[in-house]
Order: structure tokens, then sequence, then C-alpha cells
């Protein structure tokens, strides 16, 4: 099991710690429902140094990215970040990812943590045709999001930066909390804004603390890998290995916005304009349930009359809205807002309607 730069500090807060993706993590603090409430009114950090860092540079380095990724990278500038993912060859994802257009030549690619050797082998692969100069350096740097609508006015007395001017998936490469050259990224996987600050692992200890002194008037808070989860699943954003995964289209997953059929060739360009094209089987879909009931990832997701026709791919109890909510695949057919389903909750069949997202509308 790896642990964190910080995983120490969080054992000393008291944080519940797991296994997650081959690390020590803390999962919660005080309980998931008070840190959700944290980050939408206040503002939260979490630890999410697990994630993996690759950088891409180099004359090819472009045309690599564009090769693997199914977003248009050609359209970054320096200081503006892009959601992609890298589409496998037989109609699949290998992985979601952000993409950070750092100099003319640089990029710098984040993966999620359970992907990243895959990741790393899948680019690679394709790099042989390119020799991009490729630097995994996800075992040295450290992540950390702080989120909520607190989040600027909180961490301006600890930069030079004016952080309310970084505007949604851009970043700033500058000085915070007494570090030089580090990145502050206006991004996060909450729905409630805020930054993402990448450092040095030896630098983060100093940017723990800073953040946290720069924030207790704000009631700045730490937050777990529970209420990161309930927050993602509340905006309607895919987490990749439940709502997407190797077997799973992103036209399936809605996420048709990043995979742009008009740039040239990338891997399964051609498979996914034909399934473009004939249109698709299935959609994932968000739903609220009707009546108390906790949808769970694998519970079955009935039609009206009681037929399986799909299952849960993530489910909580919202803690905003106090009721069930959930994400699955169900036939096209079932898809459009409004349509009525059940989903199998131990022996009950649970009225759900289908909704457009996100659940939570600030």
């Amino acid at each position: 099991m790896k642990n964190t730069a910080l995983s120490a500090t969080h054992e000393k807060l008291g944080a519940k710690m797991v296994p997650f993706a081959g690390y020590n993590m803390p999962v919660s603090y005080e309980g998931v429902n008070i840190e959700h409430e944290t980050v939408r009114k206040g503002v939260g950090v979490f630890d999410v140094s697990h994630m993996g860092e690759f950088l891409i540079e180099g004359p090819n380095a472009l045309d690599l990215i564009q090769k693997v990724t199914s977003n248009d990278a050609s359209k970054l500038t320096v200081g503006k970040a892009q959601y992609s993912c890298l589409p496998n060859e037989t109609g699949g994802i290998v992985d979601d990812l952000i993409v950070y257009k750092v100099k003319e030549e640089t990029y710098l690619l984040v993966v999620n943590a359970s992907n990243i050797e895959k990741d790393w082998n899948h680019i690679s692969k394709y790099n042989a045709d390119y020799k991009a100069e490729m630097k995994d350096i996800s075992e040295n740097y450290s992540l950390l999001a702080i989120q909520g609508p607190k989040a600027v006015e909180a961490m301006q007395s600890i930069t030079s930066v004016d952080l309310e001017q970084i505007r949604f998936y851009n970043f700033v490469v500058g000085d915070f909390a007494g570090i030089e050259h580090v990145i502050i990224s206006a991004t996060g996987y909450t729905g409630s804004g805020g930054f993402e600050i990448y450092c040095k692992n030896t630098e983060v200890k100093q940017v723990w603390d800073t953040v946290f002194e720069a924030g207790a008037a704000y009631g700045i808070k730490p937050i777990g890998l529970a209420a990161r989860d309930t927050l993602r699943l509340e905006m309607g954003y895919c987490l990749y290995g439940n709502d997407i995964n190797d077997e799973t289209s992103p036209l399936e997953a809605g996420l048709g916005w990043i995979t742009k059929l008009s740039k040239d060739n990338f891997v399964n360009k051609d498979g996914l304009a034909k399934q473009k094209e004939e249109g698709v089987k299935r959609k994932l879909v968000a739903f609220e349930l009707n009546e108390r009931g906790i949808p769970r990832q694998g519970y079955a997701i009935l039609d009206k009359d009681e037929n399986e026709i799909g299952s849960v791919t993530s489910g909580t109890m919202s803690p905003s809205l106090g009721k069930g909510i959930g994400l699955g695949y169900v036939p096209t057919e079932f898809a459009s807002p409004g349509s009525n389903l059940k989903i199998q909750i131990r022996k009950n069949s649970v009225g759900a309607t289908t909704i457009k997202l996100p659940f939570y509308k600030d």
C-alpha cells in the first residue's frame, strides 16, 4: 500500500483511512454529509495526490496527444486545460483525463490513479510512431483540490495571482503558499468551484498547512473521498470504473461533447463515427428515486413491467437533495428525461424517474 506525502497528516487529523487504487487514502473525517455540505457552502480540501501525471514534450507531443485522445487538443493555448478521454481500439474507454498545455511543446496529462500503468502503456504503444518525450512524474507530485464557493476569497491572501481572474479550465503557474512555480488550476470534480493545486511532494505539507491557516476564518475543513464521490455524482460526472470503462463508448456515456469526430484520425475514430451515424443502442441516464431508498452500484434497473433492462453504475443518497439518485445504462428508448423506471433495491422495486443532469443546481 502506497502513502501520499500527507497520509500521516490525515491520520493525525483522525481520518478514516481506506485502500484506494493502491494508496492509503482518507475516506472521511467528520462524516460524508458534513463534509459534502462544507464544499457546497464553504470551502474544503481534498488530498488527491494518488492521481497520475505524465509530461508529454517535444515537437511531436501534440500529434501524439491528438492520436490518443478524443477531444481536440489543437484548440489548447498555454494556460488552458481540457477534459478528454483515451478511446480504445474496440469502442470503449481506456481512461478519462485532463490535458494541460504548459508550454508550446509541453503538455501535462492527469489520469486516474487506478489506470496509471494501463494509460502509460497505451500511450507509449502509439508513441512508437511519434517519438515524443514521455515522463511519468506521478510519484513525485502531489495534488490538492481546494473546492467550494469560498475558495477564491479564502486563498487569495497566500498568492500574488489574482484567483478571481482564472476562468474555469484555465490555469496559472505562479506562487502559492510560499512556494514558487505551483500550478493553480480552476478545475475540480465537485461542481462548486475552486482550484486544484499541483506541487512537489516535498512542498505539499507547507502548502497544506498554509492553506488551512489562510482558510481558518472561512471554516475550511479537510474532505475525504466519500464526499468527493457524492459531490461528483450530484453533478453527473462520470467515475472511471463505475460509469465508464473499457466496454463503454464515450457516445453511450454522454461524452460526445469531448469526442471530436471533425479532427484528424485518432484511435477508433472510424468506429465511433459509425456508431454516431447508426445511433447508440444504450445510454447512460440519470435518475431520481420517487420514494425512499438508496440505489447502489450493481442494482438492477427495471422497466415499468419489472423486466430487467440495465444496472446502476453509481448511486447514493444525495446529501444536497435528500433523495436517492443514480446513473446507469438503459436501452435508448428509456433514456429520455421523464421516463419511468424501477430500481431493484433488495426485495423491493422502487419507482424512479430519469432526469436531465445535473441533479444539483446551485
